[in-house]
């Protein structure tokens, strides 16, 4: 297992390894992450919402945020399923973010869920929840 990154290290590793994602890292914490994803018109579908997929993604990204924030930048841990419940129309002229907790990290699976909000509510707009799978060493 690799050191604890900084949410510092985790931004640098998302910038240089997915340069085309719109999501930050804003938090880490125990076994969490909270991730920020910049809405902006090409994450807009019509009537006036956030796309699913760009929640589908910033739910992605806070699990795996959280995993390598608790296991150290392992590259290769990869999604072996994620589900996601929409639960109300997010605002379209705010960011997404997501608030993961871990549920389980064992040495081959790691197990979260994750909240997705607008920026500035309370109420989440979708309930996701996935596992990874860490590669052995």
């Amino acid at each position: 297992m690799t050191s604890k990154p900084t949410t510092e290290e985790l931004n640098a590793f998302f910038r240089s390894e997915f340069p085309q994602a719109k999501v930050s890292v804003e938090a880490l914490g125990d076994g969490s992450a909270t991730v920020r994803h910049s809405v902006g018109v090409a994450e807009l579908r019509p009537g006036g919402t956030v796309a699913g997929p760009v929640m589908m993604a910033t739910a992605d990204v806070a699990l795996y945020a959280a995993i390598l924030g608790s296991i150290g930048i392992v590259p290769l841990a990869v999604t072996t399923n994620l589900n996601i419940n929409f639960l109300r129309k997010p605002a379209a002229g705010r960011d997404i973010l997501g608030v993961c907790t871990l549920l389980k990290v064992g040495r081959t699976l790691a197990i979260g869920e994750v909240s997705l909000y607008s920026d500035g509510s309370d109420e989440p707009v979708a309930h996701a929840t996935g596992t990874y799978a860490i590669p052995r060493s």
